[in-house]
């Protein structure tokens, strides 16, 4: 049996903060923009008019009140429509770096590790910078961190896969100390003129210390692992470097973040609770025993309803799903380690769950224990 570790998580954010509001007000301006820009065809039935959205309608589909982005002025701008940012060059750390690395040094700082300790770092999210070098090699170099490094995606089970990875290294005997970084700048993949979508997302980054042994005294033990993958199209992007050559032309507004939500909310929920619930079984942990869900925030209503699901019951305590995409908006990947980053005050022996899903479909969920 390996006696392997969450020894420390840290996380990050950015300093600007957009209420709902602020940007229903862009939104709705732009939506009047368009529609007298094209009132002539939108007359003939040529063009579609398009329709408000409101502060109202953001909270009830979601349970989103705000979102920290890293640009506002660009997103809420409405001849623009999208955050401004700065091609990757190789003059200056990436976006995606940047973050890593002050989620990184608070990640060390509450697991009570150094750079010298560490020995490999693995970048997990669903959105990459680039194609490579790889993000986790530029950050393993910046924090003069020995040993190994690599990027890898799978939607927004990137995080949970990640740490998934990091146990898998520390039991073959590869690593004892393994970094895992989560960067998520969503912000500028959003379509933020398309008003089931302009809502979504908020930028942020976390970072996991995976460790044998650890002493922290932050450590949760990884009790039990489970993954689950089955191919689907209802999240989707086809954006990437074969844009360039492709004979056949998309514009830039279908290559964005695309998603079914009626569809995903009703093949997701169903599939991520009976994965918990048999996980848990498999454990012989009951679900009521469970101080912690900490799950993917990507929608309140689905959080409510898996919890229910694995519980067996709608009447439950709000506590035991922390819900942080209130204030933050949905984060990718790295949703759940920030419910877990900002809601892990458990007793020792107290038992919980940190599970992300996403595109693939594709699940992970990890029972840790609090020592």
């Amino acid at each position: 049996m390996h006696n392997i570790h969450i020894a420390g998580t840290g996380i990050w954010y950015p300093d600007n903060l957009i209420t709902n509001d602020e940007l229903v007000s862009s939104y709705n301006s732009y939506v009047d923009l368009f529609n007298e820009k094209n009132n002539l065809e939108i007359d003939k039935g040529n063009i579609e008019a398009m329709m408000h959205s409101s502060s109202e309608f953001i909270e009830k589909a979601s349970g989103i009140e705000t979102r920290y982005v890293i640009d506002k002025e660009g997103i809420l701008d409405t001849s623009r429509m999208m955050p401004k940012v700065s091609n990757e060059d190789e003059n200056k750390l990436s976006v995606h770096a940047e973050a890593g690395i002050i989620a990184a040094n608070k990640a060390m700082e509450q697991a009570g590790v150094t750079s010298s300790d560490i020995d490999a770092v693995i970048v997990g999210t669903s959105h990459a910078a680039r194609n490579y070098p790889a993000v986790a090699i530029e950050i393993q170099s910046e924090l003069g961190i020995d040993g190994y490094a690599y990027d890898m995606l799978v939607g927004c089970s990137s995080t949970t896969f990640a740490i998934n990875n990091a146990y898998s290294d520390i039991a073959s005997g590869l690593a004892n100390t393994v970094l895992v970084i989560n960067p998520e700048i969503s912000t500028p993949f959003v379509n933020f003129t398309h008003r089931d979508k302009h809502f979504i997302f908020g930028d942020a980054c976390a970072a996991t210390v995976v460790q044998k042994d650890s002493n922290s005294k932050h450590a949760f033990k990884i009790i039990d692992r489970k993954l689950h993958t089955q191919f689907s199209n209802n999240i989707r992007s086809d954006f990437s470097y074969l844009n360039r050559a492709a004979v056949d032309q998309k514009t830039m507004d279908e290559l964005l973040f695309d998603q079914n939500g009626r569809s995903v909310f009703k093949d997701v929920c169903p599939l991520v609770a009976s994965l918990i619930s048999n996980q848990l079984e498999k454990n012989n942990i009951n679900p009521n025993d469970v101080s912690r869900f900490w799950l993917h925030q990507a929608n309140g209503k689905m959080i409510r309803l898996i919890a229910s699901k694995i519980l067996n019951k709608d009447d439950f305590d709000p506590s035991l799903i922390p819900m942080p995409i209130k204030q933050f908006g949905n984060l990718a990947s790295v949703g759940s380690l920030f419910a877990f980053n900002l809601n892990n005050d458990l007793n020792p022996g107290d038992v919980g769950v940190i599970c992300s899903f996403g595109a693939g479909y594709s699940v992970c969920s990890i029972i840790v224990e609090k020592i």
